[in-house]
This record gives C-alpha cells, structure tokens and sequence, in this order.
C-alpha cells in the first residue's frame, strides 16, 4: 500500500465496516474530521481509523455519541484516542455503565414477573405502566392532552 499519509471516505468505509453514510453523520456530529480536496473529495488522515474504532466501542457499550463527541473533544488538538485515554474515559463511565446494567436487570426482572403474570394489563402493570400516577384521571394520555371542554352550541369550534 502507497505511503499517502490521507485516505478517501471509501477507502474509511471499507477499512473501518462502517457505512459512508454513517461517516458522514460522525462528520456532521464533530466526531470526526476531513480536508476538502480542491476537487471537493473528502481526505481523512490515517488515524481517524482509530478514532472510529474508539467511537464504536463506545457506542458498543452504551455511551451515547453526545458524550463520546464531548470526550473526543477533550482530546488536546482534537488528536486520536491513545490507549491511555481509553483508560482513563472508561474509568469515567463506569458508573454510568453500572447504572444501565442495574437498570437492565431490573428490566430482565420485571419482563420475567410480567410474563409470568400475563395481565399485560395498562392499569395495573408495573413494567407497561410504571408508577401511573396519572391513572386516576381516566383513560388515554393524560399528560400529553389537554382536558377536552365542551364547547357552546353554534360557537363554530372544532
């Protein structure tokens, strides 16, 4: 392979299993960079294969893009991840990483009491309708409607 120090987004796709498309997206978020070519192609240093690695780990594990975009950014000179940075942004997530895997398992819990029950039932499942405080108003969504008045005859409205 030719010594060129910059590769095409192609070239980024192939090598990195990740749809143009999607590399697009990384690019529009900020999660990665590239020069314009005077013929207006897209070049990508070499590294932004590790960049793009890192940021598919991360979203692997869960870390939402806002937060990988927010790490990446913290890098100085925008720079690839090293493997000490890896390190030290895991360390930072685990506790959001412990907190969805509680939540998973609460989850994994509740499906398993719900299925064994079957009520599926709105107005008493504690998995299809957690903490429904706003049972007691009636049926349908009562947060997201606005109470329906009624309206004088002839008025016109509705």
């Amino acid at each position: 392979m030719p010594n060129n120090p910059e590769i095409t987004i192609g070239q980024l796709s192939s090598r990195s299993g990740v749809a143009v498309s999607a590399l697009h997206f990384y690019e529009a978020k900020g999660l990665i960079r590239s020069r314009r070519t005077a013929g207006n192609q897209r070049r990508f240093s070499r590294d932004t294969l590790r960049r793009i690695a890192f940021i598919r780990v991360s979203q692997r594990v869960g870390i939402p893009l806002r937060t990988i975009q927010e790490a990446l950014s913290a890098l100085p000179d925008g720079r690839t991840p090293t493997r000490e940075d890896w390190a030290r942004l895991s360390a930072m997530w685990q506790d959001e990483l412990d907190d969805r895997i509680r939540q998973l398992e609460r989850l994994r819990h509740g499906l398993t009491e719900c299925i064994a029950c079957g009520c599926l039932s709105l107005d008493r499942c504690a998995l299809a309708n957690p903490d429904d405080v706003a049972a007691a108003s009636g049926p349908g969504s009562r947060l997201m409607v606005a109470p329906r008045r009624e309206s004088a005859p002839g008025c016109g409205s509705e």
